[in-house]
């Protein structure tokens, strides 16, 4: 692929869930495992604003980014509709980090439909790439932690692993400070879906994009989804 959509000054920047699935894991409407009673209700959900964990991340120094339909809003600089979750991604090496800022809440493994607490100190196995974060006191989920593939100054691509840039080439900030995934990626990865809400964060960003978002995207869409409309109109 051609040179990554980041560079500065090439994306909308501002402060601001989206059981988005928006890396193909699960979804808002996927089903618990029904083995698995004592997990709570999926779709007891009440989201934090990214500006809310940003706040309990604050003293992490470890690469981290929103991701999803919020990552496309902090983008736009403003919320542009509503979302059922709030997604964020992490290295694998550093969910231990993620979880003592995290230490109010109560943390399930999701895989496979099922969801498992992830013990006190315990490291998620490595087929496991989604951690949903329950407030035991609130009865809520909160925010759903993604563990992603990359390296602490590399992106790569999780569904397809060559595509690779520096992380500060895919990575913006809004004015206040909330990483966020810059919106090419985030939306091939929502092509897969291809959901009501997607097709709608496409057209709402499309004419935002910069001609190097657009080739990058494309260029993506032809490897990962060959034939993608949203291809057609890039």
């Amino acid at each position: 692929m051609t040179a990554p959509p980041g560079a500065p000054g090439s994306a909308h920047v501002g402060s601001g869930p989206s059981r988005d699935g928006s890396d193909g894991l699960v979804a808002a409407s996927g089903t618990a495992d029904r083995r698995n009673p004592s997990a709570p209700p999926e779709d007891d959900w009440s989201p934090w604003h990214p500006g809310e964990l940003a706040r309990r991340l604050e003293r992490v120094a470890r690469p981290w980014c929103v991701v999803g339909g919020w990552a496309l809003d902090l983008w736009h600089g403003h919320q542009t509709r509503d979302h059922e979750d709030l997604e964020f991604t992490v290295l694998r090496d550093d969910v231990g980090v993620f979880r003592q800022a995290l230490s109010d809440m109560t943390l399930y493994t999701v895989a496979d439909g099922r969801f498992e607490i992830l013990p006190e100190g315990a490291e998620p196995p490595p087929p496991i790439l989604q951690i949903w974060c329950f407030d035991a006191r609130a009865a809520r989920w909160r925010v759903d932690l993604m563990i992603e593939p990359g390296e602490r100054d590399v992106w790569i691509c999780r569904r397809c692993p060559a595509i690779r840039h520096p992380r500060a080439e895919m990575v913006a900030s809004t004015p206040d400070g909330i990483p966020y995934l810059r919106p090419a990626a985030v939306l091939l990865f929502k092509a897969k879906h291809r959901r009501d809400k997607d097709a709608a964060d496409f057209e709402r960003a499309l004419p935002h994009l910069t001609h190097a978002e657009r080739r990058w995207l494309r260029e993506g869409l032809d490897r990962l989804h060959p034939g993608h409309a949203w291809a057609q109109a890039l």
